[in-house]
């Protein structure tokens, strides 16, 4: 197939495209390179069946495909607060530009949605019937609102003019290619001990995340996008649940450091649980993470071992 990925880029995007073109397709690669690193796709740019489109999701496009994945949109606080209308125009006005597209096309569309539409919630671990908590004025809203808006467009889309859609909602991922100043907590913790400097944990470290490495996650995606049963929105993630201290004692033990660790106040908005519930996913999809912790924090540790002697 000919498959147009937004946000190709990107920390995940790179990964699908690799993935998509291992399996014989053609993928086109679109990015505005905003958080995107021409880097992730250095070894892409040599395969015939690889193309690269620098452009904006929020301008409307035109391209000839059979899938599209919605990938575009700053993931991490760091990079979604530094332009916080510019990031809700990408979920809102991409989803549009990307619907329109399958719509003409007849063409299936995937939107990479978020854990975060589940803000801070009172129900744990989250299924997908979960309404969700959020605040829609925060500093974080620009980031959950505008995903929660882009999956009522797919859903209208679908019931209105029977575009053909499927949604994930994405937990916390990590893995090689990630940015390492992304504010994400595996990318600062991993390099905060490579440099043998204090380990910055929020609050009292007991907040909870379940972290899936990116081979599992776009096992997941391709999935989803490849069956014929459900639409989601359906929860993509590792249910295993681990405090942020515990994490950091972690990285602390795999990396060698002589790093400490130290506490600020959290911030706002910041959610105190995070774990899927992926019944669906394992029993529509027969899916579930494979990788652990330990076995995905090791290639993530060296891939940013590699970066930092870069330079």
């Amino acid at each position: 197939m000919r498959i147009l990925i937004t946000g190709g880029a990107g920390f995940l995007g790179s990964h699908l495209s690799t993935r998509l073109l291992n399996e014989g397709h053609e993928v086109i690669c679109m990015d505005n390179f905003f958080t995107g690193r021409k880097r992730t796709i250095l070894p892409l740019l040599d395969n015939p069946h690889f193309e690269l489109m620098r452009h904006d999701v929020t301008d409307p496009f035109k391209v000839e495909v059979d899938q599209i994945y919605n990938l575009a949109c700053p993931a991490s606080p760091v990079h979604y607060q530094f332009n916080a209308i510019k990031t809700i125009k990408t979920s809102v006005m991409g989803a549009i530009n990307c619907l329109g597209l399958a719509k003409r096309l007849k063409a299936r569309v995937f939107q990479a949605s978020t854990s975060e539409v589940y803000g801070d919630p009172s129900i744990h671990p989250q299924p997908e019937s979960y309404w969700g908590h959020v605040n829609p004025i925060g500093i974080r809203s620009c980031y959950d609102e505008g995903k929660r808006c882009a999956e009522t467009l797919f859903m209208d889309y679908h019931r209105q003019n029977g575009v053909d859609i499927r949604i994930a909602r994405i937990f916390n991922t990590y893995g090689p290619n990630m940015c390492p100043d992304d504010g994400r907590v595996v990318s600062n913790f991993i390099v905060q001990a490579l440099q043998g400097k204090p380990i910055t944990v929020y609050g009292e470290g007991q907040q909870t995340r379940s972290f899936c490495y990116c081979d599992d996650l776009i096992e997941g995606f391709v999935r989803l996008m490849n069956q014929d049963t459900a639409i989601g929105p359906m929860n993509i993630g590792n249910p295993g649940e681990f405090t942020i201290l515990e994490l950091a004692e972690k990285v602390i033990q795999m990396t060698g450091s002589q790093s400490t660790i130290i506490h600020e106040p959290l911030p706002s908005d910041d959610p105190r649980q995070r774990q899927p519930d992926i019944t669906e996913a394992r029993k529509v999809l027969g899916w579930e993470p494979k990788v652990s912790l330990e076995a995905g924090l090791k290639p993530t540790i060296e891939y940013f071992d590699r970066l930092l002697a870069e330079g």
